[in-house]
């Protein structure tokens, strides 16, 4: 990507980007988290009921929505569906499916852009130029009217990549897409990097692998605008939580350092039980001197910073930027296995501070809590379920209560993924993976928490 796409205009700027990430308020919402949910974090701490949002959040319940019911959403919200599996894009090329991550860019016409990954494995690629002309991954991006409510334009923008699953928006106007897949170095085109998007790209781009941020099973990343530091999840049952130190923060793919996060004076400790939350854990970070190890095991990053005292999760997943902090879900940790929320504030380009902010022990308030986005309206929270039912986006008000905000209305148990504002904060995107589809809800959302 040149120089000039990376900096393409102040819509695609640090501004837009913290309005789209919610930068104004998250620490609140994460700070209330930790004082209301503290007694709520393991088996027998607590009454759950008493973090339930009255009113839902003050949204009320969720009733059928126009326009056709499909959705289940509070009383005076509305969507449209769009961008369905199969439905022809720009150049005739149907859409893939598998919908997940995603995120929102303000255009300088008044459109919104989301580009948004297709997490689909093996198979041919879906346009050229691509990565591997074997794989079916890779990223489209939709051209939206908010005046209008309507798709506008929709084409490929990566290709040839496997199982991309979450990523994250940087504050220079792109999208970093992440395979959540690992092949090693003796498979014909190896796999389990982190590639690069510009909001602005109006067409496939030159797939380039970011082989310095770490060659492993990544989900999803978040930049911290003021560093330029990328923090990356891993989604396996014994995850680290790394961060890449680029050389230069608009150019990612000049380099620089990996690191995995460990906990000062306690090696290897262990995130996935036991935790209480509310306490802070001082961290530090460790190097990994091979990101892109000539090795066949999908742990082999993760073994490099185990070996210097580095800390494991429980399958990380969503990850999102909001005033000075990263929180991240584990989908599958906790005592009760059904997932937490973690909040890392950062010191500068070292230390910090770790935080267990929530963790679930009853699944009809969450379970396997997946992507994450932050309104910019309120700094309340956006969880996508990817449970072994029937799933939800559920939010999180700046008190630390839990409520319902959409469901679908039929059997489907596909997960929700893909969360995310716009940059004004007046449409809410999201996708259900299968059979792939990309719902924008508005509504009054002055009313409640988000």
């Amino acid at each position: 990507m040149t120089q000039e796409s990376r900096s393409s205009g102040s819509s695609f700027g640090r501004r837009s980007f913290l309005a789209g990430t919610g930068a104004i308020g998250a620490a609140g919402a994460l700070q209330a988290l930790m004082g209301n949910t503290a007694y709520a974090a393991g088996p027998g701490r607590g009454n759950n009921r008493g973090i339930q949002a009255a009113d839902n959040g003050g949204y009320g319940p969720l009733r059928p929505a126009r326009p056709n019911g499909e959705l289940l959403l509070p009383a005076g919200f509305s969507y449209v569906a769009f961008g369905q599996t199969g439905t022809p894009m720009r150049d005739g090329i149907p859409t893939p499916g598998r919908h997940d991550g995603m995120a929102a860019f303000a255009g300088d016409d008044g459109m919104i852009r989301l580009v948004r990954n297709h997490e689909q494995s093996e198979g041919a690629a879906f346009t050229s130029p691509s990565y591997d002309s074997a794989a079916a991954g890779g990223t489209t991006t939709l051209v939206f009217d908010p005046e209008r409510m309507a798709l506008v334009d929709s084409f490929p923008t990566l290709s040839g990549t496997i199982r991309n699953c979450a990523g994250g928006p940087t504050p220079h106007g792109s999208w970093l897409t992440c395979e959540e897949s690992f092949t090693g170095l003796d498979a014909p085109t190896p796999h389990g990097y982190v590639f690069e998007v510009p909001a602005d790209a109006d067409g496939p781009v030159e797939p380039t692998p970011y082989k310095a941020m770490g060659r492993f099973t990544h989900e999803a990343v978040a930049v911290d605008p003021d560093t330029g530091i990328v923090y990356e999840t891993e989604d396996r049952g014994s995850a680290g939580f790394y961060r890449f130190v680029p050389d230069d923060p608009q150019n990612l793919g000049a380099g620089g350092r990996l690191q995995m996060l460990a906990i000062k004076e306690q090696p290897r400790y262990d995130t996935r039980l036991g935790q209480r939350a509310g306490q802070p854990l001082p961290v530090e970070w460790v190097d990994i001197a091979d990101p892109d190890p000539d090795s066949n095991d999908s742990l082999a990053v993760f073994y490099q910073g185990r070996e210097q005292g580095g800390a494991v999760f429980a399958r990380l997943e969503g990850a999102w930027y909001g005033d000075g902090s990263i929180y991240i879900n584990s989908t599958s940790g906790g005592d009760a296995g059904l997932g937490q929320v973690w909040q890392y504030r950062p010191t500068g380009n070292s230390g910090g501070q770790l935080v267990l902010v929530y963790e679930s022990t009853d699944p009809d308030l969450l379970e396997s809590p997946d992507n994450i986005c932050v309104s910019p309206n309120s700094g309340g929270l956006v969880l996508c379920e990817d449970g072994g039912g029937s799933d939800m986006l559920r939010g999180v008000t700046t008190k630390g209560e839990i409520f319902d905000l959409a469901a679908l209305n039929n059997s489907n148990t596909s997960e929700l993924a893909g969360a995310t504002f716009s940059p004004d904060g007046q449409v809410l995107f999201f996708n259900v993976q299968t059979p792939g589809i990309t719902y924008a809800v508005t509504g009054p959302w002055s009313r409640g928490a988000l």
